[in-house]
């Protein structure tokens, strides 16, 4: 299932909403025909204080259905709601549009017999005066609920759309490692950056295609490049999404240390990611090798057999040979792009190796009834 905050129409508040309803009801009083006064009387009443209260019904009910459900979302999705407005209030806030919605519907009903039932005229429009302001209270109780909703949408909208059906790399290190030049070389297209709420830097995501099958990166600067005791809650909930996330997670490391950060904290860092992120497989990769002095013995010949492979149209899934540090880690350049086709066959590689098909699992929040 594929949440897209960025589809969600904008959250009506409490005066446009009762402006919507109460205008559309003196529409539809208007087109009342009858040349009996009192029977005239009691249709407009009785149009206006269900047209108003069906518009605000719907209009509640609406909100709340356009709102993924926590219950069928994929447990990523339900880790970035909790971490930038909180799953409880997420809940509590929808659930008060339902009963607002409810209650509507019930004013209406209760203040539709009064009208019926009464001669008079003067009762007519009393008993729609009085339903226009239980409505207008009920509306002052879900008021609150609708401001919440409304800027929640702007946090929420900034979230990255990743698709739980296709593959996912989580590309993690300390700041300045070449995690975004790395995404940015091994994309095809601009690659989509997002502002995370909880920080003040950002989530980037890029793409990939191989074999008409899409790979998508995601960068996670600011949750994992400070040690554990110094990270705030909503750090620590973002790391804890990221749990629900990744098909494999690539781990940069700059041994150059020209990223401000010594090698031994990096190593640390490390440690933490595979406490963070365990189940997943996890790659260690060398990057920045265009500074290592002397590059790699294997340059030229892994700069080849790459340029080779494009020029031949970059088809199938070659043996391509991985570019090595002295200490026999792999390495690349997102710079000069030596290295990066080697990269994107071993992540394909590793990916398909960790994906056990069952042809009849379903992605997470798809649910499916078994037929007799």
């Amino acid at each position: 299932m594929k949440v897209s905050w960025r589809t969600l129409p904008t959250v009506l508040l409490e005066d446009e909403v009762l402006d919507k309803a109460f205008s559309r009801a003196r529409k539809a009083a208007d087109r009342v025909d009858d040349s009996d006064r009192i029977f005239r009387v009691r249709k407009q009443m009785n149009r206006m204080v269900q047209t108003a209260a069906d518009i605000i019904s719907t209009t509640l009910l609406d909100t709340v259905n356009t709102w993924p459900s926590l219950d069928q979302s994929p447990k990523f999705d339900v880790s970035m709601i909790d971490a930038c407005v909180g799953c409880d209030d997420y809940r509590h806030h929808l659930s008060m549009l339902q009963w607002g919605s409810k209650q509507v519907v019930n004013i209406s009903r209760q203040n539709a017999h009064k009208i019926v039932r009464t001669g008079r005229t003067e009762l007519m429009h009393d008993a729609r005066r009085e339903a226009y302001g239980r409505i207008s209270s009920i509306m002052r109780r879900v008021g609150p609920s609708l401001v919440w909703l409304n800027q929640s949408r702007e946090v929420l909208k900034r979230l990255p759309t990743i698709d739980q059906v296709l593959p996912c790399i989580v590309v993690c290190g300390a700041p300045n490692v070449g995690k975004s030049a790395f995404i940015s070389a091994l994309s095809s297209g601009n690659m989509e950056v997002n502002h995370y709420p909880f920080t003040t830097k950002q989530i980037h995501v890029g793409h990939f295609i191989h074999r008409r099958l899409q790979y998508q990166l995601v960068d996670t600067p600011g949750l994992l490049d400070r040690p554990m005791e110094k990270r705030n809650d909503i750090e620590l909930q973002a790391i804890s999404a990221l749990e629900n996330l990744g098909s494999l997670v690539l781990f940069l490391v700059d041994e150059s240390q020209n990223c401000g950060t010594s090698l031994e904290e990096q190593m640390n860092l490390l440690e933490d990611v595979k406490k963070h992120l365990p189940g997943t497989e996890l790659m260690v990769v060398s990057s920045k090798a265009d500074l290592f002095d002397p590059r790699p013995e294997s340059w030229d010949f892994v700069k080849q057999c790459e340029l080779e492979w494009i020029e031949d149209g970059s088809e199938g899934e070659p043996e391509l040979p991985l570019l090595y540090d002295v200490n026999e880690r792999v390495t690349m350049s997102a710079i000069e792009g030596v290295g990066m086709e080697s990269m994107k066959l071993e992540i394909v590689r590793k990916v398909k190796d960790s994906n056990v098909y069952d042809p009849m699992e379903l992605p997470d929040g798809w649910f499916r009834s078994d037929v007799n």
